[in-house]
């Protein structure tokens, strides 16, 4: 499994005919078995699901809604590209994924790519995943807010999202990609040279242990709060409503624990990496008699 992150836009019209493998028809309805996941919110704005009626036209227009709505956001160097497009490729020998497994694909990445957050379901980011060629998933959202601020992808994207790869091989029992980068970089992969884990290696891998995001410790509590939170949402009276609220605070800030947790792992790798090229540095240093 290959995420692949395209470079950002100002349209999603583009990057949802190369999802289709077509162009965008006004009359084509596209079914729930092409949109196989978007961002939760979308429910709480079309609680009869005429979203399942939407053509490619319609759902464009939904994506590019946040551009009309707040006309001035923009990232923090003035961008204001702000569609994020990402296709994962299985492998050719692969199986073919049911639906729910293709949402559940779709879910977890746009996790990992920082536009889906827990706990903020009615205020989050419009994504939405489109699985219509074989052994393929696009992902598009919108980086504008629902509330206008922009939303700045995680600078480790490229390495989250590889990370969820791995894990969703294992999930699903899929062919692993033995290659260690899915950036598109053009640079020669060089073949890691084994060694012995240091104690900060072995710190960094507990702590990635509770942060991650499918089997961690963490993510099981987050989720029956989530779970919660989603059921006392639907209690009637303005009770339940603050209640559910207050849980779904407490999972986005479980979240930012994994996160930080994650961020922690990834700085306690680094001084080997750093320390072993000072080392390699020093006794190639040519010395003149």
């Amino acid at each position: 499994m290959i995420p692949r992150l395209h470079g950002r836009t100002h349209s999603p019209r583009e990057p949802l005919a190369e999802a289709l493998g077509r162009p965008l028809s006004p009359n084509e309805g596209l079914t729930e078995y092409t949109v196989v996941a978007h961002w939760p919110g979308l429910d709480y704005y079309t609680p009869n699901d005429e979203q399942r009626t939407w053509t490619p036209v319609q759902w464009a227009e939904h994506l590019e809604d946040p551009y009309l709505e707040h006309p001035f956001a923009a990232s923090a160097d003035d961008d204001r590209r702000a569609i994020l497009h990402l296709d994962i490729r299985l492998h050719p020998d692969d199986r073919e994924l049911t639906g729910p497994e293709w949402a559940e694909t779709a879910r977890r990445f746009a996790r990992a790519a920082g536009i889906e957050i827990p706990g903020a379901a009615e205020h989050g980011w419009r994504w939405i995943a489109v699985q219509t060629q074989p052994g393929r998933l696009d992902l598009i959202a919108n980086l504008i807010h629902l509330d206008g601020t922009w939303r700045t992808p995680p600078a480790d994207i490229l390495r989250r999202l590889a990370d969820e790869a791995r894990r969703i091989e294992q999930d699903l029992n899929l062919i692993p990609v033995h290659t260690g980068s899915t950036a598109r970089t053009g640079s020669t992969a060089r073949p890691a040279v084994p060694t012995a884990p240091t104690a900060s290696a072995q710190l960094a891998s507990v702590l990635a242990q509770l942060a991650d995001e499918q089997a961690g410790p963490l993510a099981a509590v987050r989720g029956l709060v989530e779970h919660t939170a989603y059921r006392i949402a639907r209690q009637p009276g303005a009770a339940g409503t603050d209640t559910a609220h207050r849980l779904e605070l407490i999972a986005r800030r479980l979240h930012g624990i994994q996160q930080d947790l994650d961020t922690t792992a990834a700085h306690l790798a680094q001084p080997r990496t750093a320390a072993v090229a000072a080392t390699t540095a020093r006794h190639t240093t040519h010395r003149t008699p």
